[in-house]
């Protein structure tokens, strides 16, 4: 039996399988996740977002997702957490054929939500799509209910007024009418997805705010937040001297440090 086979069968006894994806579609159910306290220390920098993409570019790494394509449904959140993942397609048959043949439907988050821990971020990617919806109101009630931070999504979803209501942070590519039942179908659980230009793993770190999402690749981890405490403290230092009105020369060496190595 594999390891995935073994989970599924003990999150089945725990009462955590909703069964409505087929076992072969879930790639992974357990994995590791960073601890709290390195999750803490993202959540108290300032400019999140921002800092911790330049310490991505550093690394060579192409992580970051402007909110010029994915934009928060609502502003002042800020989100910290490792990735948990579902991969959408289009279904071939119309939806109007799809409720007249009484079809199962093949969409499913909440399927993830009963695998995923609290603290846990959902990754959505239908490929960008615009038209249908990915999540709900009533999805994002049962993700706020099992304790994820929040939602990426890589496509549109709905119920917005709802969403923004419950205060739970979603990013999205648009907002539809259109429900996504008899439209999309979850082909993978816990597998690579690309948002937008970006790869995310499960266990990989989301960092997102209103400036847009990072991801931080899970081998990253310690490394990035640990760079991202000496870029702010460098730059708290640097502001306090130009408040100060401090001569340029005093100020040069912090920049040249900063952008130059």
């Amino acid at each position: 039996m594999s390891i995935v086979s073994q989970d599924y069968e003990e999150y089945q006894s725990a009462g955590r399988i909703w069964g409505l994806v087929p076992q072969e579609r879930i790639r992974k159910i357990k994995f590791d996740r960073p601890s709290r306290a390195i999750i803490d220390r993202y959540l108290a920098i300032e400019d999140l977002t921002t800092t911790v993409s330049d310490v991505l570019d550093s690394l060579g790494i192409i992580g970051t997702v402007p909110a010029s394509y994915l934009k928060p449904l609502s502003t002042g959140h800020r989100v910290v957490g490792p990735a948990v993942t579902i991969r959408n397609l289009v279904e071939r048959k119309t939806p109007t054929q799809g409720y007249v043949d009484k079809d199962f439907i093949r969409m499913s988050t909440r399927d993830i939500y009963y695998l995923a821990e609290p603290g846990d971020v959902l990754v959505t990617d239908t490929g960008g799509n615009l038209d249908v919806s990915n999540m709900g109101g009533q999805s994002c009630t049962v993700a706020q209910t099992r304790g994820l931070a929040g939602s990426i999504v890589n496509g549109a979803v709905r119920d917005a007024n709802t969403i923004r209501k419950l205060d739970y942070p979603v990013w999205s590519a648009g907002i539809t009418p259109l429900t996504g039942k008899f439209r999309i179908e979850a082909i993978e659980m816990n597998a690579p997805v690309q948002v937008w230009n970006i790869r995310v793993e499960p266990g990989d770190l989301i960092v997102a705010d209103d400036s847009g999402i990072c991801c931080v690749p899970f081998e990253h981890i310690e490394y990035v937040i640990d760079q991202v405490e000496e870029i702010t403290a460098n730059e708290a230092h640097m502001a306090e001297l130009i408040v100060k009105d401090v001569p340029l020369d005093e100020l040069r060496p912090l920049f040249r440090k900063r952008y130059d190595g």
